[in-house]
C-alpha cells in the first residue's frame, strides 16, 4: 500500500502513546509498529525523500509526533521518546475518526505554532501559488518548526551550557576572536549580572559585555535592563548584549533607548533564528538546488 501521509499517522501514533498508559514510548518502536500496521514492504520502508537523506516513512512519523507535541497531546520525555499527556488522553477517549491539523487547531498552542512566521494560509491559498512560492512556503514551515524545537532544547539545558552556547554563537557571528579566547571570558565578571565579556572583533578594538538569561517562566522586564545598564556603566562600557530564552516586556524594549550604552536585546525566537543562520546546534539534513535557463549560454554571435 502507499505510504500514509503524516496527518493519517497522527491518530495511530496517539493510540500507541495511549496504549502505553503514561509510560514513555520510543519513537523508533513507534515507527516499527506503524510500519507493521500499514503492512509496508521493505522497499516502502526504505524509500527515501527526494533529497536522499531521510527515509520517507520515518520522516512522516516524526512530523506526526511533532504536530501532536505542539498541540499538547504528547510530550517529549528524553531524546527520541515521548508519552501521552492528560489532554492527549482526553482527545483519544473521545474516539475521533481522524486527527489532523484541523482538529489540532482547536488548541491555542498549536495555532500559535502554525502562525509563528505568519505563514498560515487559507485552505485554498496553495492553489494560487507558483511552484517556487510553494517551495518557499514549505521552507518557512520547516524553519518555524526547527526554531521552536531548538528553543525548547535550549530552555532545557543548564545555565552553564547556555552561557557557552551564547559565546559559541557570537564567535560564529564574527565576534570574540578565537573560540578559545572567547571561552576564557565566560562567567568571570560576576558583576551586576554580567556573565561574560567578548571582543567586538578579532583585533579587540572594543569589548562587548554579555548577560545571558535562561528563563522559561517569565519575560525580562525593564528592572532587569536597568540592572544590566548599571553594570555596564560601572565598567564604563559602551556596548552590551542581553540574550534570553524568554521574551522582553514592552517597557524593557522601550527602556534600551534611554541609556548611554548601546544595548542589544535578543529574545528566544531571535536566538534560535541566529542558531539556524550560523549553524549552531543544527546540521544540514537536505540541500536542493533550483536552477533556471541560462539565457546568456544560448546567445549566438551574429556576423
Amino acid at each position: 500500500m502507499a505510504i500514509p501521509d503524516y496527518e493519517t499517522l497522527m491518530l495511530p501514533l496517539l493510540r500507541i502513546a495511549a496504549t502505553a498508559k503514561g509510560n514513555e514510548v520510543s519513537l523508533l518502536d513507534a515507527i516499527e509498529q506503524l510500519a507493521a500496521k500499514y503492512q509496508l514492504t521493505d522497499e516502502e520502508r526504505k524509500e527515501l525523500l527526494p533529497s536522499g537523506g531521510t527515509f520517507k516513512f520515518s520522516s512522516r512519523v516524526s512530523w506526526a509526533r511533532t504536530y501532536l507535541q505542539k498541540a499538547g497531546l504528547i510530550e517529549a520525555t528524553r531524546r527520541g521518546h515521548f508519552r501521552i499527556t492528560e489532554r492527549g488522553n482526553e482527545v483519544f477517549n473521545k474516539k475521533p475518526q481522524r486527527i489532523d491539523n484541523k482538529l489540532l487547531s482547536q488548541f491555542p498552542e498549536f495555532r500559535e505554532f502554525q502562525g509563528k512566521k505568519k505563514i498560515k494560509k487559507e485552505n485554498n491559498a496553495s492553489a494560487s501559488e507558483t511552484p517556487i512560492e510553494s517551495i518557499a512556503t514549505q521552507y518557512e514551515q520547516i524553519r518555524a518548526t526547527l526554531t521552536s524545537e531548538l528553543l525548547e532544547r535550549v530552555k532545557k539545558c543548564s545555565p552553564q551550557f547556555f552561557e557557552r552556547l551564547v559565546i559559541f554563537l557570537l564567535v560564529r557571528m564574527g565576534y570574540g576572536g578565537s573560540l578559545k579566547d572567547a571561552g576564557q571570558a565566560i562567567g568571570r565578571t560576576g558583576d551586576g549580572g554580567i556573565d561574560g565579556v567578548i571582543r567586538e572583533d578579532k583585533l579587540g578594538l572594543d569589548n562587548i559585555y554579555i548577560q545571558a538569561k535562561r528563563w522559561t517562566d517569565k519575560p525580562v522586564g525593564s528592572p532587569d535592563i536597568d540592572q544590566f545598564a548599571g553594570a555596564l556603566s560601572k565598567k564604563k562600557a559602551t556596548k552590551g548584549i542581553l540574550i534570553t530564552t524568554s521574551t522582553f516586556t514592552r517597557d524593557a524594549l522601550a527602556s534600551v533607548r534611554e541609556y548611554s550604552s548601546r544595548i542589544i536585546l535578543i529574545d528566544g525566537i531571535t536566538l534560535a533564528d541566529y542558531m539556524i543562520d550560523y549553524n549552531a546546534g543544527v546540521s544540514v539534513a537536505s540541500t536542493y538546488e533550483i536552477k533556471k535557463v541560462d539565457s546568456d549560454f544560448f546567445e549566438e554571435d551574429v556576423e
